[in-house]
């Protein structure tokens, strides 16, 4: 989904915030606010039903719904008291108050099925071949990569791949996300031979054509 809004757009698949094309830098849980909104919108949506989509099965303070929207309206350069976008719903939640439309998304460059590349992850004695679009890490059973560790946290983060390219999000998980030695904010784009760390789980990131072999890829 893309929602172009004054000079933001929203792109759900690149996971991206745009403002007059150039990407501006929320946390997950933040981009995933506003993308619960324009879902939404016109309606309020309760604060109860803001919680379970972004703290789901968890406890959380009222103030940490209230700082999340203090920090997307920081974002967006809106203000509480005259919204340009986020209006509060007193005693109810919040709803999204300005026009947006949804736009086209391009289509993915063509590529014959022989060249697309093909990314994977090498984690302990496993190969996982990531599938386009969302593929989810964590300690959830529907995980496609699940790991089984109580550093872990059950959604942990997720890595989007398009057209044999790949971008990881950490989740707002507890122990948090890291390529190489850099702890993630944000979406990352990943590159063949990255180091992930989810917790104390590391892994790698492994890119390749469907016409390498296998000793082509161990002598890279």
């Amino acid at each position: 989904m893309r929602v172009r809004f004054a000079e933001f757009t929203l792109d759900t698949e690149r996971r991206e915030l745009f403002r007059d094309g150039e990407v501006l830098h929320v946390s997950p849980k933040a981009f995933l606010l506003l993308e619960v909104l324009l879902e939404r919108r016109p309606a309020a949506v309760p604060k109860a039903a803001l919680k379970e989509r972004l703290w789901p099965a968890s406890y959380v303070s009222e103030t940490s719904l209230a700082s999340l929207v203090a920090e997307l309206r920081s974002a967006l350069g809106d203000d509480a008291r005259e919204p340009r976008f986020i209006r509060t719903v007193h005693t109810y939640g919040y709803a999204f108050c300005g026009t947006a439309e949804a736009e086209a998304e391009p289509g993915p460059p063509v590529r014959s099925s022989e060249g697309r590349r093909v990314c994977r992850l090498v984690w302990r004695d496993r190969e996982i071949t990531l599938s386009e679009g969302e593929n989810l890490l964590g300690r959830d059973r529907d995980a496609v990569v699940w790991i089984d560790s109580a550093t872990v946290s059950r959604r942990h983060a997720r890595i989007v791949v398009t057209d044999g390219e790949a971008v990881i999000e950490d989740l707002g998980s507890r122990n948090g996300t890291s390529v190489g030695e850099e702890k993630i904010q944000g979406a990352v784009r990943l590159v063949d031979g990255d180091r992930l760390r989810l917790g104390s789980a590391t892994m790698t990131f492994r890119v390749f054509n469907p016409t390498e072999t296998q000793s082509d890829l161990d002598h890279r």
